[in-house]
């Protein structure tokens, strides 16, 4: 009798190690539950750089869209990016030298407001 229960508790402990060995495995191992749930998280990464960068190419191609049927815009972008003037066009630019200096303001004669 005594026996019989030895081996059935040595069965036990057998199986039981058995199966912590494949539950570690499962988690652990290659291609495991870890695995699976750090390839979520990539994935879901992924596909949110994806739609931004298909937000993007929406805005350019609504870009592109203007720049090739909207005359004045592509004139604006042109004014404003590359410099570009029309014929016979004045440009005044305005420099601003005066320093400021702790609220006290100088005039170009030296007074002080």
């Amino acid at each position: 009798m005594r026996s019989q229960r030895k081996n059935f508790v040595i069965c036990i402990c057998i199986f039981s190690c058995v199966l912590i060995f494949l539950l570690a495995w499962l988690i652990f191992g290659r291609d495991g539950l870890l695995d699976l749930y750090r390839m979520q998280r990539e994935k879901e990464k992924c596909l949110a750089a994806i739609e931004q960068l298909k937000e993007k190419n929406r805005v350019l191609a609504a870009e592109i869209r203007r720049l090739r049927g909207d005359r004045h815009y592509l004139e604006s972008v042109a004014r404003k990016e590359l410099g570009l003037v029309k014929e016979n066009e004045v440009i005044y630019r305005i420099r601003n030298d005066r320093k400021e200096t702790s609220g006290t303001h100088e005039t170009p004669q030296g007074e002080r407001r």
